[in-house]
């Protein structure tokens, strides 16, 4: 797939989310210092998710990740969107399903699992999903699976610890 495919289909996703994008994200491509603009990089903020009772839908709840807004930068290739982009949290981002590269380990990024139909916002608003509800059968890293099965109230711990260094945007 050429470059031209890859830039193309991102320029229209780009337009999409300015259009409409999930309330507290953010999706940019990267502005390089003369005002030029990377399509094949782009800056995110996923926000914590408020929880909701599964008993009482309009009852909000707090998740531990509430009130962080998480950075997440995406990595386009030429291949997009045959192949999927690598999506990156910062190094040593405590997750049980983010390996200490800060590279994001997510079913639908693996090759059997990506789909060219797969959107920006879909990608983002899955990852927002990983985030509350990690899966244990695919773990990134093995500290953070030991606490996620031995010790849960100590990974509750450093999530909340965690969401405390992203802030919310003012």
């Amino acid at each position: 797939m050429s470059a031209g495919v890859a830039r193309g289909r991102l320029s229209e996703e780009r337009k999409a989310w300015r259009r409409s994008h999930p309330h507290g994200f953010v999706a940019k491509p990267e502005t390089a210092p003369d005002g030029s603009v990377n399509l094949m990089v782009w800056h995110c903020i996923i926000p914590g998710r408020a929880g909701v009772s599964p008993h009482f839908p309009n009852l909000v709840d707090s998740t531990d990740w509430e009130g962080g807004n998480y950075p997440l930068t995406l990595y386009f290739t030429e291949d997009y969107p045959s192949k999927a982009p690598k999506c990156m949290f910062p190094k040593d981002f405590f997750h049980l399903n983010v390996y200490g590269s800060g590279m994001v380990c997510l079913s639908i990024l693996n090759e059997d699992g990506w789909r060219p139909s797969i959107t920006v916002r879909q990608l983002l608003v899955g990852i927002q999903d990983l985030l509350d509800q990690p899966n244990p059968a695919s773990p990134a890293d093995h500290e953070e699976y030991q606490l996620f099965v031995k010790d849960p109230a100590e990974y509750q711990r450093r999530v909340r610890q965690q969401a405390k260094k992203y802030p919310p945007l003012v």
